[in-house]
C-alpha cells in the first residue's frame, strides 16, 4: 500500500533538511525518483542529499551529459542519474541502474523517461515552486517498502 504527504518546504535551508533526513535512512536497493520542472530544484535536492550522506561539501556536478555518477559514501554507494536527455525508455536499460541498486542506491531526476524500466519501485518525489523563491512544494508518494522510514523523513 502506497502512502502519498504534500510537505511545504519553506526555504532552500528547510529543503536541505528534508535531503539530510534522506540521506540518513537511504538503504541497498533503493530508487529515490525526483520529479518536476525544469528548474523545480531536482538537482539541488540531489546534491544536498549526496553531500548529507557524504558527511561533506563535496563537488556533485550534474549527470546530464554524463547519465550516471557514481559516489562511494560511508556505508553506501549511491548513483545519481539523469534520465532528461534519453531517447527513449529502453536507453534505461545500457546505464546498467540494476547494477547501482544492487550495490547501493539511486537517485533519478526525470524518472518518468524511464516508464516501468527502474530497478526496483522507487520513493517517488515531486518538487513544484513554491510561494518564495527558495520554497518548495514538495510532494512524497511512498510504495509500502518506505512505509517504516517514512516517520523519520517526514516527522
Amino acid at each position: 500500500m502506497s502512502r502519498t504527504l504534500t510537505l511545504d518546504l519553506p526555504s532552500l535551508a528547510a529543503t536541505h533538511a528534508f535531503a539530510a533526513r534522506l540521506a540518513r535512512v537511504l538503504q541497498v536497493g533503493d530508487v529515490v525518483g525526483l520529479s518536476g520542472d525544469l528548474g523545480a530544484g531536482k538537482s539541488e535536492f540531489a546534491r544536498a542529499t549526496i553531500r548529507a550522506r557524504a558527511g561533506l561539501d563535496l563537488d556533485v556536478p550534474s549527470p546530464t551529459f554524463t547519465l550516471l555518477q557514481l559516489y562511494e559514501l560511508p556505508g553506501l554507494l549511491l548513483g545519481h542519474a539523469d534520465l532528461y536527455r534519453l531517447a527513449s525508455a529502453g536507453e534505461v536499460l545500457a546505464l546498467g541502474l540494476d547494477e547501482v541498486t544492487r550495490q547501493g542506491a539511486l537517485l533519478v531526476e526525470w524518472p518518468e523517461r524511464a516508464d516501468d524500466l527502474l530497478p526496483a519501485e522507487p520513493l517517488m518525489l515531486s518538487l513544484a515552486e513554491g510561494a518564495a523563491p527558495d520554497a518548495r512544494i514538495l510532494q512524497v508518494a511512498a510504495p509500502a517498502s518506505w512505509t517504516a522510514r517514512l516517520e523519520a523523513l517526514c516527522p
